[in-house]
């Protein structure tokens, strides 16, 4: 059976890395298994999620090259979830309780001090008819909790391997609020039926809602989908990633310059058996994840690596998948300006400086009157190509004896104001006879 997989965000914030770890294990699974990527916007809080930022995440998805191939609003299902809630009930599964906050937390203080684990003890099951009406015409609606069998959960998980959760020592959980609304449980599971989800595959930290969660698929559905808890990223430092984070999110990846390509490399290969790299495609990459291959140690999501293989993506990256992006930066110079240029650059919007450099005015730097001076006599007539570099400095070189660096620097800071740089071999043709003429005088072009 194709395999059929959610990525469920809630658009409360912007996605971040650790995000597109999850999105790009399901999506590039789906992918190469012939099977189905559903987004599932997990909306239900309706005050808390705006539309603008479910609009961010479709193009997050799309930018890192993984469009949905359906998309579903949890706040479109409601009805689902109230039919689901009522068979529970009628199973005797979910159960009204009357508890305050407070009451609650005072419970489990008192659990604490007398050394037991700080576990809802079910007393709303003991509660009579008579008891309840009564607390009700108090004013206190009731909130349901679905009420676990206590047993052990075990299930094979893709990534952890054998895996199993003690449900008798958890507290039965809330599924539905007293005004009504849903907590994630219940509406995850209801939708995961309803859209055949086969394979769940998301972080680590979901693990204890696992073992919640197959007891209510099987209440539900009679069986549960497979699951794969995967590592999450943290920041080098070790911090847990989280929407706060700005400067890590995917937006703020766009909008600095990285390629998608990077950012989808180092999200599904760090932390992996994999080696961090730069991978060209999205079906390349498909072709890695392995889940059985994936660390349960956390991850670390380093900047500087993101850097890192974004420049060496970019240095492979031919002329005609970055000419609309040139043409987009004002940046002229064809196929000839990009091969010249590229492997100096980290982001593709960092040609507009050696455009600059082509276009001018640049102020000359002459650090070496004799050399230049004697550059400026044997400049070669036109045409120009890309061996004219070469026969020029071999005959600078025959004039002053100057050799190396002391032959080469003066003409690069002649030429481009700069100590660094593009090749000149390549950058020399496109500056052109005039303005290196121009140049190699002292004059600003």
């Amino acid at each position: 059976m194709a395999p059929v997989v959610r990525f469920a965000p809630s658009p409360t914030g912007l996605l971040h890395i650790g995000n597109a770890r999850t999105a790009l294990l399901n999506a590039l699974f789906a992918r190469r298994e012939g099977g189905t990527f559903v987004l599932r916007f997990d909306d239900t809080d309706l005050e808390r999620s705006k539309p603008e930022y479910a609009a961010a995440i479709e193009a997050d998805l799309a930018w890192l090259g993984i469009p949905p191939d359906i998309v579903v609003r949890q706040s479109d299902r409601f009805a689902l979830y109230a039919d689901a809630a009522e068979r529970l009930k009628a199973m005797g599964r979910l159960y009204a309780a009357y508890e305050t906050p407070d009451e609650l937390e005072f419970r489990r203080k008192r659990q604490l001090a007398r050394g037991l684990p700080p576990v809802y003890d079910r007393a709303a099951l003991r509660l009579t008819p008579e008891e309840k009406a009564a607390l009700e015409a108090e004013g206190r609606p009731p909130h349901w909790r679905f009420r676990l069998d206590h047993r052990t959960v075990e299930w094979p998980d893709l990534v952890r391997g054998a895996s199993h959760v003690d449900c008798g020592s958890l507290s039965d959980p809330v599924l539905v609020r007293a005004d009504g609304s849903y907590l994630y449980t219940l509406p995850s599971v209801v939708d995961d039926i309803a859209l055949k989800i086969t394979y769940v595959i998301r972080g680590e930290d979901h693990v204890t809602n696992t073992g919640v969660q197959i007891q209510i698929f099987e209440a539900l559905a009679g069986a549960a989908p497979a699951f794969a808890h995967h590592n999450l990223l943290t920041t080098a430092s070790g911090e847990g990633l989280s929407k706060r984070l700005g400067h890590l999110s995917l937006k703020g990846l766009r909008e600095g310059g990285l390629e998608p390509q990077a950012a989808a490399s180092l999200a599904v290969l760090v932390g992996s058996a994999e080696a961090v790299r730069p991978v060209a495609t999205l079906d390349e990459l498909a072709r890695l994840v392995d889940f059985a291959h994936i660390s349960r140690a956390p991850a670390k999501f380093d900047e500087a690596e993101l850097e890192h293989l974004n420049a060496r993506l970019v240095h492979d990256l031919a002329f005609d998948e970055v000419k609309d992006r040139l043409a987009g930066l004002s940046v002229g110079g064809g196929e000839a300006f990009w091969l010249a240029v590229r492997t100096n650059l980290t982001r593709v919007a960092d040609a507009v400086q050696w455009w600059s450099v082509i276009e001018g005015p640049v102020t000359p730097v002459i650090a070496d009157q004799g050399v230049v001076a004697k550059a400026a006599e044997t400049l070669p007539a036109a045409p120009w190509d890309a061996s004219t570099w070469k026969r020029w400095t071999d005959a600078v070189k025959a004039a002053t004896g100057a050799k190396g660096r002391a032959l080469f620097m003066p003409l690069r800071l002649a030429l481009t104001g700069l100590d660094h740089g593009p090749e000149l071999a390549g950058l020399l043709p496109l500056i052109g006879p005039d303005r290196a003429r121009r140049r190699l005088a002292g004059e600003t072009a």
